[in-house]
């Protein structure tokens, strides 16, 4: 290991209470639990997932080798400008902490696929994101956030947004540029309405968006044509449109809680579905046009 990299884990342990040489007989895989993992003769990943960590231990910053990072499950309120010298990041997890602010030089780690900032205090993200655009992975759930920054339509190789449990009011327009999106949660946030060009998502697979308020769906969603869940329970719908009927890859739809006295006819001509949950709606029944689906083995819940 290079002198550089066992100094560092060397004062980031013995800050920890826990000498080097106890934490070398653990398991130091650490996707596996573990606390560091060693590539060739440095230091390439770091757990110091719940450690009880008011700060970041200043030891940290001389291991810029490293690509995997979590700092989970800790006390910390910010993350140091430091965090930009650590150019060969892959993955980075601060969830379950009590950040309120993210420094601007989380910008300058452009290797960077995997960002998890969930379940701290964040009430801004700031426009930092254009420079991760290799980002797959992004979960800002349970902070109290309202908006997202504009360059967030930068982020072009994006999988998965996770933004539940926030105070958004509306999706931001520049997600329609996400082309490799496979998964939107937006759930528990106070949602009105999407935007008008959600279709533009061609890659879209899950869609979960309940509890939220949302009155009415745009024409564009029938162009998901790859949408297999939809999630859209404890709204306030009181109609669907019929280009509904295009999503043809749609497996599982939840409309439960909503005010829905009718449904598109177009809803009865979806090859793959296999699940419609209308309950908690203004049904008695269930109605004659979706009797095809029932027929074919979709179960439909009034």
């Amino acid at each position: 290991m290079r002198a550089k990299d066992f100094e560092g884990l060397k004062g980031i342990m013995g800050a920890l209470g826990k000498p080097l040489r106890e934490v070398a007989k653990e398991e130091i895989l650490a996707s596996q639990g573990g606390n560091y993992a060693i590539g060739r003769d440095r230091v390439e990943a770091l757990s110091l997932t719940g450690r009880g960590l008011p700060n970041v231990p200043d030891e940290l910053w001389t291991l810029d080798s490293l690509r995997v990072l979590s700092l989970g499950d800790n006390q910390l309120r910010d993350v140091g400008e430091e965090i930009g010298g650590l150019a060969q990041l892959t993955q980075l997890y601060l969830h379950n902490n009590r950040v309120e602010n993210l420094p601007q030089n989380l910008g300058r780690l452009s290797k960077l696929e995997i960002l998890d900032l969930g379940h701290n205090q964040l009430g801004e993200i700031p426009n930092v994101l254009a420079g991760l655009n290799q980002l797959r992975f992004l979960y800002v759930s349970d902070n109290q956030l309202s908006t997202l920054p504009s360059s967030i339509g930068n982020l072009g190789r994006l999988q998965y947004l996770g933004m539940t449990h926030n105070q958004f009011q509306q999706l931001p327009s520049e997600l329609i540029q996400l082309k490799n999106l496979i998964e939107l949660r937006a759930y528990n946030n106070q949602l009105a309405r999407l935007p008008e060009e959600i279709g533009k998502l061609k890659a879209l697979r899950e869609l979960q968006l309940r509890e939220n308020r949302i009155t009415d769906l745009p024409t564009s969603i029938g162009e998901l044509g790859q949408l297999e869940l939809l999630d859209l329970r404890n709204n306030q719908l009181v109609s669907l449109p019929d280009s509904i009927g295009k999503l043809n890859s749609l497996v599982y739809a939840d409309l439960r809680g909503n005010q829905l006295s009718e449904v598109p006819e177009s809803l009865a001509q979806l090859p793959k579905l296999l699940k419609l949950d209308l309950r908690w709606n203004r049904f008695s029944k269930v109605p004659d046009k979706l009797r095809p689906l029932g027929a074919r083995g979709c179960r439909i819940y009034i």
